[in-house]
């Protein structure tokens, strides 16, 4: 098959969007199928990339984020699949890449990519307090109405997992399809612990060796309710031995900043370009922690899972979907007393017994992004044969 990905936020400099895309193309072409993105650029061009082919469109910078472009040459974009002749056109965004690809009239399968909840993301993390999910889901109907009127132009919309494609089918969104991501399993591994990380790590927060040592990963927005983690974990520190950890970083670092001043035993790590650091650091905690609720699979809960570490997530989204009862503790999302809830309960629990529970998830329950990719290309194949 030759697929094309009519990418919006795909660039250089760019982060998950970036990777994602990068990993598609190598596998494409492991799998014997041509992989094109096209995607907004500086200057018009094209060039071969990991096996596949990268056809930029030129635009003008996007002001909020100069890394990217903007995607708005719909007639350029349609020359393009006219004469590339695609099998499946994805579109991936809901936004400018989305509607050029589906007002494109070629014979194409067309294939909705839906792997951020902006509902979730915004609306959820601001108003959540205020009332309850359900009500923020109906006072944003007209975003799902406009989903729904883009998905029906579409054959399919592929979501990261059978929970999402329910909570789709509710809004009325067009045949949503769960193709789970995955991670590199054998990158993420319990194998990499190690006692002197540890150690050290207790250490730098001026804690004994004793003390229970949580992680989390995140970037740095308020999608990710860091400060619930922060206030969260204060509670609970009040009455066990502990320390957290956080890497990551972002456009809010002087907001998580504030939030964590005054909070002891509390380290901000910052960014890693260096994966075996952050690999061994993960291994080495004795738990994982997560605020986010807008996910819509968790790939750093799946790395943690696959690194031996129970979880303490929100009740809600991608993360929760993982955290199966054996090795994990819940919350309810932005709750700082039921967080430190869970993670007095978490503790209070038989650790060695959750690190073997983890075990068996790492194995049956989560994939690679190879598993992803097969299981996408199947969907577009069986798609394409029933057309």
């Amino acid at each position: 098959m030759k697929i094309i990905d009519v990418a919006e936020f795909y660039a250089d400099e760019g982060g998950g969007v970036k990777t994602y895309i990068n990993q598609k193309l190598q596998a494409g072409k492991k799998a014997g199928h041509e992989i094109v993105v096209v995607a907004p650029g500086p200057r018009a061009g094209e060039e071969e990339r990991f096996g596949g082919r990268i056809i930029w469109v030129p635009g003008p910078s996007l002001p909020v984020d100069r890394r990217y472009y903007v995607l708005w040459r719909e007639k350029m974009v349609h020359e393009i699949l006219d004469r590339e002749k695609p099998d499946v056109v994805e579109g991936s965004s809901p936004w400018s890449g989305g509607w050029f690809a589906a007002r494109w009239k070629g014979d194409a399968v067309k294939s909705f990519i839906f792997h951020q909840d902006p509902v979730a993301v915004y609306p959820h993390t601001f108003l959540g307090k205020l009332m309850n999910y359900s009500r923020v889901d109906k006072l944003f109907l007209f975003y799902w109405k406009y989903l729904k009127r883009l998905s029906k132009r579409y054959d399919a919309t592929i979501v990261s997992g059978d929970w999402l494609a329910d909570r789709l089918s509710v809004f009325g969104i067009k045949n949503p399809i769960a193709v789970p991501f995955g991670i590199d399993k054998k990158f993420s591994s319990p194998k990499r612990r190690n006692p002197k990380i540890r150690k050290k790590l207790l250490a730098d927060l001026g804690l004994p060796d004793d003390a229970a040592l949580l992680i989390g990963i995140s970037r740095h927005h308020p999608e990710k309710r860091l400060g619930t983690v922060f206030q969260g974990f204060r509670q609970a520190s009040l009455q066990r031995k502990m320390g957290l950890v956080l890497f990551g970083d972002g456009p809010f670092r002087w907001m998580v900043k504030r939030q964590a001043r005054g909070v002891g035993h509390i380290k901000l790590m910052g960014f890693t370009a260096n994966r075996e650091e952050l690999a061994e650091a993960l291994s080495s905690a004795d738990y994982f922690i997560h605020g986010s609720a807008a996910e819509t699979y968790g790939l750093v809960v799946a790395e943690a899972i696959c690194s031996g570490l129970p979880v303490i997530v929100p009740s809600r989204g991608g993360a929760a979907d993982l955290a199966a009862r054996d090795y994990s503790e819940t919350y309810e999302p932005g709750n700082p007393a039921e967080l430190s809830n869970a993670i007095i309960r978490m503790l209070d629990r038989d650790r060695p017994k959750m690190v073997e529970a983890c075990a068996v998830a790492a194995q049956n329950s989560i994939g690679t992004m190879d598993d992803h990719f097969s299981k996408l290309f199947d969907v577009y194949e069986n798609l394409v044969n029933i057309r």
